[in-house]
């Protein structure tokens, strides 16, 4: 029987991971930055510029966003430590996407690199 972790293992053998280093270029290179967090976890900070579409919900999103159905598209995913991007990554190749990436490390990695966080702007009511 396999674990979470186990698929998260054979998923990243199938995935081309893009170190934390290079990940500022890659994004630069990207069509689209996808975080494949949680709703709360996108909304606490996330890489600037990226759109959210959660691990749960990546194949309803992609199949009903035009801007995002073209399998040509470069793709550059990311999520906490980065085995929910590498699934995430398996399952968009699975659909035919033909350039999907992820960065290794995910958001934490990101983070303790000390690159750019998007945060929220939180109401002012004063």
């Amino acid at each position: 029987m396999k674990t979470a972790l186990d698929l998260v293992a054979a998923a990243k053998a199938r995935v081309t991971e893009i170190p934390v280093t290079e990940a500022e270029a890659a994004i630069r290179d990207a069509d689209v930055l996808l975080d494949v967090r949680e709703a709360d976890e996108f909304a606490r900070g996330h890489l600037p510029g990226a759109v959210h579409a959660s691990r749960g919900m990546l194949e309803f999103k992609l199949s009903s966003t035009p801007s995002l159905a073209a399998r040509d598209l470069n793709v550059l995913l990311y999520c906490k430590t980065s085995g929910r991007a590498a699934l995430a990554a398996v399952a968009m190749q699975e659909m035919g996407y033909l350039n999907v990436k992820s960065i290794a490390g995910g958001f934490d990695a990101w983070v303790a690199a000390g690159k750019p966080v998007h945060q929220p702007e939180l109401p002012s009511f004063g």
